[in-house]
């Protein structure tokens, strides 16, 4: 897997002095994650940082920082936090913003160089496995004003019930918006268009369930008053 031609080394931006700088660019994605662990373990590597210099693919760096403590197994903890992240990425991509908008509070702050070190390691030995299957593909669709837009609902959608506190959740929808960020990091149009499909026709699933239910309890309360 191919890392994006125009991802440069992954070091903090300007406003991180003393930061190290990553390594040279077409290291894949799993040599990328892993010059996080190179340098201070305290130091908080700001979205700001992060994100500086990445042109199209920082999105997808936005979307992968966002969606970390999504992995938090506790429920509502760390979908509060990722869950309106997300939201604030796919509104971005919605409206068709080239590069992400941060406020000053939220590009201030970001995960410390050991938590970020922390995921990266547990999640590499996945990153090297896919190597082989994500790489730059149907690059229209990543591209493309609509597809971005498309993407950009999807991701609304699955923010909004991340950030709902329903136990057993947070997982499947943070490792759905991994590889949502991995798509956009490597502009694999197919892994996206695979990923456009699972989504919709989750959220219709999850739609025709919660229609159900609502019929369920609304039959259930009629009963019992």
């Amino acid at each position: 897997m191919s890392s994006p031609s125009d991802i440069p080394p992954p070091g903090p931006g300007p406003d991180d002095a003393g930061a190290e700088a990553g390594p040279p660019a077409n290291n894949g994605i799993a040599r990328l994650l892993q010059s996080f662990t190179h340098g201070d373990p305290d130091q908080v590597l700001t979205l700001d940082g992060l994100l500086h210099g990445l042109g199209g693919s920082a999105f997808g760096m936005f979307l992968f920082v966002s969606i970390l403590p999504g992995f938090i197994p506790i429920p509502g903890a760390g979908g509060a936090i990722s869950g309106p992240l997300v939201v604030l990425i796919g509104l971005q991509l919605l409206v068709g913003l080239r590069h992400p908008w941060l406020p000053d509070f939220i590009g201030r702050r970001g995960p410390r160089r050991s938590t970020m070190a922390r995921f990266c390691t547990r999640i590499t030995p996945w990153m090297a496995r896919l190597e082989h299957l994500v790489r730059p593909r149907l690059q229209v669709l990543t591209g493309n004003r609509a597809a971005s837009a498309f993407t950009g609902l999807l991701l609304v959608a699955l923010g909004l019930l991340l950030a709902l506190p329903v136990p057993m959740t947070n997982y499947i929808f943070a490792g759905l918006l991994l590889l949502f960020a991995l798509a956009l990091m490597e502009r694999d149009g197919a892994l996206l268009l695979g990923l456009w499909t699972v989504s919709g026709a989750g959220l219709l699933s999850m739609g025709l369930l919660s229609e159900r239910l609502v019929v369920v309890v609304g039959r259930w309360l009629d009963q019992l008053f």
